[in-house]
């Protein structure tokens, strides 16, 4: 199981590096915490990684420092890259701890330093969702 669980997890870091977290990975009553953001179901999480990658030049790129998976959980260490549009670079430190229910993702918490977010990602973020 543990294996199974790793691999769903560096999946799961791939899927959020191409902008795009599909169903088949996820329970359809997922949620995840988020510290910017708090609780939210599983289409808003979606729709937050897709406005997020929109606003990144080339994307934003996962990299997975360490993971350790133990029964139903696994716990990641993570940092993530990347331009954004406006020729700015971004870098954050995160730590996830992801539960797993029958192979797929059923809850996701991501723990990472709000301020890169709040000085870089908010402000663009606020443009695009004003453009839809």
């Amino acid at each position: 199981m543990t294996h199974a669980n790793h691999q769903l997890a560096q999946k799961f870091f791939a899927a959020l590096s191409s902008g795009n977290v599909p169903d088949e990975l996820l329970t359809a009553d997922m949620t995840a915490w988020t510290t910017t953001s708090g609780t939210t179901d599983k289409a808003r999480y979606q729709g937050g990684i897709k406005m997020l990658a929109s606003i990144f030049s080339g994307g934003l790129a996962y990299t997975v420092d360490s993971l350790t998976a133990e029964e139903d959980r696994v716990a990641a260490e993570v940092q993530s890259r990347g331009t954004l549009l406006n020729g700015d670079v971004f870098h954050n430190v995160y730590v996830f701890l992801i539960r797993i229910r029958n192979g797929r993702i059923a809850s996701v918490a991501e723990h990472f330093n709000p301020a890169p977010v709040t000085e870089k990602i908010l402000p663009l973020l606020q443009v695009a969702m004003s453009k839809r």
